[in-house]
């Protein structure tokens, strides 16, 4: 949620923000009634501060007057009580329009109405080369046995599939060495001293976190909607996760931290559920989108000056993680329309999928500035005894399914075998490669 001080002091900057995300939400509307809602205030305060006068009157009067001032006390209250009630309508009708509002783009972020507005900022490494015709994921792992699809739709339906042998060892084999280097100080700051970053080096904390939240704290968190892509437990009213991240960011709710506590920084590795409704046909095929999937997720709580630093650190901790598994990738900055409604600034990671011929989208990474936090109510309590709200970041460490996915079509061989990435190995007790079976 953006500070009600925008919409009052900056109001045409929030029209702005609604425009370049394409968004249609009433500005004017939000004017009116965040002026109304000022003048009620006033005169409820008004009303507040005579009440107290007048109570003040009553008590030292004599006890002939007592009670006529208690009856004209009993008028006033109900021309208060009228006022009350209108500040509540009106914060109710201020927060539906507000939870419809984005956050505000920080200046760099391109404007474009979708992802042909995205803008490639780098690129690392040569598409793949092969001297044999190229195999997709889908082939390679219906051909090893790793990628059984055809019995998880007899027992689950579309989009589920059953992973197997080598390929969880390698699955399992990536969270291990990302969780190494997200949790060792100094193999973080050998990291952020390469990548020329001015953050401090402390380590995340390695996280568990529930599988379901309710729907008033996804609702705060500003990911419940599209709630047609989330899983409804009905009979409890609890929603499956879509990422690790719906959870870790209310970890802090409701809570002031002390500013030498900041950064804190969790990473945890779950399932995440997404139902992917609006993408009826699309990447059926294969591991790429699914509604179960696993996945290691960064979240963090800064200061608000250390806030960018934060999303730089995350770009760069999942460069490098792409980059050791020698997979060629891009980084591009994501453009208006294509953001998330509660991103102020979104990097993605794109990897080259040998088997369809292009870069797809493997990473991402949030930076939410104060829109979260301030829904959440995640504060800091700052050395001069100031209080502010946090800055909030999340990002994927690695999505497994689609760096399986990388790592197979870029590692393929001739003979339909994967290799094993080097940076792998030592997690995998001398495993060379998936062979391909006799």
């Amino acid at each position: 949620m953006i500070d009600r001080k925008l919409i009052r002091e900056q109001t045409a900057l929030v029209r702005k923000a609604v425009a370049d995300r394409r968004l249609k939400v009433d500005v004017d509307a939000l004017v009116r009634l965040e002026e109304e809602r000022l003048d009620v205030l006033r005169k409820v305060e008004d009303f507040r501060a005579m009440k107290r006068r007048a109570s003040d009157k009553i008590a030292q009067a004599p006890a002939e007057e007592k009670q006529r001032l208690i009856a004209e006390m009993k008028d006033f209250d109900r021309d208060a009580d009228k006022l009350e009630k209108r500040l509540t309508e009106l914060d109710a009708e201020l927060d539906v329009l507000l939870a419809q509002l984005p956050n505000i783009p920080l200046p760099d972020v391109p404007v474009g109405p979708d992802e042909s507005g995205n803008v490639e900022t780098r690129r690392v490494g040569e598409p793949t080369a092969f001297d044999f015709p190229v195999k997709d994921h889908v082939a390679l792992g219906a051909a090893l046995g790793v990628i059984d699809q055809e019995r998880a739709v007899r027992v689950s339906g579309a989009r589920f599939v059953y992973l197997m042998g080598d390929l969880v060892r390698i699955q399992n084999a990536l969270g291990q060495l990302v969780m190494d280097l997200l949790t060792d100080r100094a193999a973080l700051g050998a990291l952020i001293t390469k990548a020329g970053l001015d953050v401090p080096d402390t380590p995340f904390v390695p996280v568990v976190p529930p599988l379901m939240i309710t729907p008033e704290v996804f609702a705060r968190m500003g990911r419940l909607e599209p709630r047609e892509e989330r899983y409804h437990v009905t009979g409890d009213d609890l929603y499956l996760i879509g990422s690790a991240e719906h959870t870790l960011g209310p970890l802090h709710m409701d809570e002031i931290l002390a500013e030498a506590d900041l950064p804190l920084r969790y990473v945890a590795l779950t399932p995440a559920f997404r139902r992917e409704a609006g993408s009826y046909g699309k990447d059926t095929r294969g591991i790429l989108r699914l509604h179960q999937f696993d996945k290691m997720e960064m979240e963090s709580f800064a200061l608000p000056e250390r806030g960018l630093g934060e999303q730089e650190l995350f770009v760069a901790v999942q460069q490098h993680v792409v980059a050791s598994l020698g997979i060629p990738y891009r980084v591009m900055q994501i453009c208006t329309g294509d953001m998330g409604t509660p991103d102020a600034r979104q990097i993605d990671i794109e990897c080259w999928m040998p088997g369809q011929q292009t870069y797809r989208e493997t990473h991402t990474s949030d930076y939410m500035t104060d829109f979260q936090a301030r829904r959440l109510n995640t504060r800091v309590k700052r050395a001069d005894g100031t209080t502010q709200l946090v800055h909030m970041n999340d990002a994927t460490a690695v999505a497994m399914g689609r760096m399986l996915i990388a790592i197979m079509e870029n590692y393929q061989e001739r003979n339909g075998g994967i290799r094993i990435p080097d940076v792998l190995k030592p997690y995998l007790r001398g495993l060379e490669r998936i062979a391909p079976r006799d």
